[in-house]
């Protein structure tokens, strides 16, 4: 077997179908399987697997043990020469496997392979590749100021060497995976995609950026903005140091104080009330179900050209291809307010994410 995309879900169950389902698309041409990991989640997530995909292999844990563990029982029942590490809330585009395959099947002494990821918003994520974050460059993320931490020298449609890639995408071979030990079960969540991408450059392999395919990534990297987040990543970060360099008394403290700092006196995002001046409905005709549940009436486009501001835009995956929306999304001039949705195939809900630190927004069929 080729390929085993495991994806490890916890309580994002709409999200979760419309992943598996342009995994499903991405998948056509290629001998692969499908292994979910669920977490133990409460939101129906496990009955929808069996249910609506009955091929996907589908591993239920009874307790929530993190993203390495999680993604580590999911590698020990996965088959294929290369494992692609997936989260649920992701898209990919129907030649993703296909395109990054061939790149990375080109390369001698392969670790891991990223690609570009956008937000809801069609935006370019910065994480999508990363330099090793040493306390220089963490100290200056602490305060807001990322230019280090991420890896510049590469533009978002390019491809080359990187250090460090995020675990939202990681394609690696999966013997190589095993070599190296996987995820580090010591980090729970956050940290882990860091310290995996270190120990590959530690062992002579080489990780790659690589800017020719678009997923996806709805819930983002969540920003100093959100205090309970600057606390979990740093920890994440001192894990992170003491394992594989000598142990900062210096960074402890200020990390220490640092997140304290950070905690007191950010304020957790207020969710402002949300303005849609109308709807446009990426199709080749209206649906009726979804014209009900709005509150104002659908403009149907075949192809999305220019957009108002505080425009909703939703894209029809009955008629779409997956590769179109997302190349809609990323093309699309940002203007002020604009909202993107997803109606997925055969499915009577549209999903979609307003910002990049909350998971998201999902609207249910009547």
């Amino acid at each position: 077997m080729k390929l085993s995309i495991v994806i490890l879900n916890y309580n994002v169950r709409y999200f979760l179908e419309l992943c598996i389902r342009s995994v499903q698309a991405a998948i056509t041409n290629i001998e692969a399987e499908i292994i979910v990991v669920d977490n133990n989640s409460e939101d129906g997530s496990c009955q929808m697997v069996k249910s609506l995909f009955p091929d996907v292999i589908l591993i239920e844990n009874k307790e929530n043990y993190g993203f390495s563990k999680g993604n580590n029982i999911g590698v020990n029942r996965a088959k294929g020469e290369f494992l692609c590490i997936l989260n649920p809330d992701t898209v990919v585009a129907e030649d993703t496997f296909a395109t990054i395959l061939n790149f990375a099947s080109s390369k001698d002494n392969l670790g891991i392979v990223g690609c570009k990821l956008i937000n809801g918003m069609g935006t370019f994520l910065p994480e999508s590749k990363r330099n090793i974050p040493y306390v220089k460059a963490a100290f200056q993320k602490l305060y807001g100021n990322s230019k280090a931490y991420y890896a510049n020298h590469i533009k978002e449609n390019e491809s080359g060497e990187v250090d460090v890639l995020v675990g939202a995408f990681m394609l690696i071979k999966r013997a190589v995976f095993n070599k190296v030990g996987g995820f580090d079960e010591d980090y729970f969540m956050y940290g882990e995609d860091i310290d995996l991408s270190y120990k590959m450059l530690k062992s002579g392999y080489k990780n790659y950026y690589f800017g020719s395919t678009t997923v996806i990534h709805y819930k983002g990297e969540s920003t100093l903005r959100n205090k309970h987040y600057a606390r979990r990543f740093y920890g994440a970060m001192q894990i992170f140091y003491r394992k594989h360099f000598k142990k900062n008394v210096l960074f402890d403290m200020f990390v220490w104080l640092g997140i304290r700092l950070v905690y007191l006196f950010r304020k957790s995002p207020v969710n402002k009330e949300k303005i849609v001046s109308e709807y446009v409905f990426v199709s080749d005709k209206m649906n009726t179900d979804l014209q009900s549940v709005l509150s104002k009436k659908i403009i149907v486009q075949s192809q999305l050209t220019t957009v108002k501001n505080y425009t909703e835009v939703v894209f029809d995956a009955n008629t779409l291809s997956f590769k179109d929306i997302i190349q809609m999304m990323s093309d699309s001039p940002k203007a002020l307010g604009v909202t993107y949705k997803i109606l997925p195939k055969n499915a009577r809900f549209i999903i979609g994410s307003d910002n990049a630190i909350t998971r998201g927004e999902v609207v249910l069929f009547k």
